[in-house]
């Protein structure tokens, strides 16, 4: 199994209403993710940190193995949240993934 754990930063621009808004898409489009890309076990968004947090949302997703997190990269749906959602909102994106 590989673990998939990704931290964003959004843009500092937006109002906090748009952040709130955005979070709630970005939340929906990757966790409906689930049951479409081959080898995802399990995909997770938290959009509600605490004040003491430095990011703004969590995506924490677990793959059957390295191959299928590569493939989940690539897919045309994945890919699609990515560029819709995801991509034009963040500023900084910190990612490590690891075998359990």
């Amino acid at each position: 199994m590989v673990k998939h754990v990704i931290l964003w930063k959004l843009k500092e621009e937006l109002s906090a209403e748009e952040r709130q808004k955005i979070k709630e898409e970005i939340k929906a489009g990757l966790e409906g993710l689930q049951g479409i890309i081959p080898g995802l076990v399990e995909i997770k968004v938290q959009i509600e940190g605490l004040s003491s947090s430095n990011a703004d949302l969590m995506l924490d997703s677990t793959f059957t193995d390295e191959e299928a997190l590569k493939g989940y990269g690539i897919h045309p749906a994945h890919v699609e949240v990515a560029d819709r959602k995801v991509r034009p909102y963040t500023q900084i994106r910190l990612c490590l993934d690891f075998e359990l």
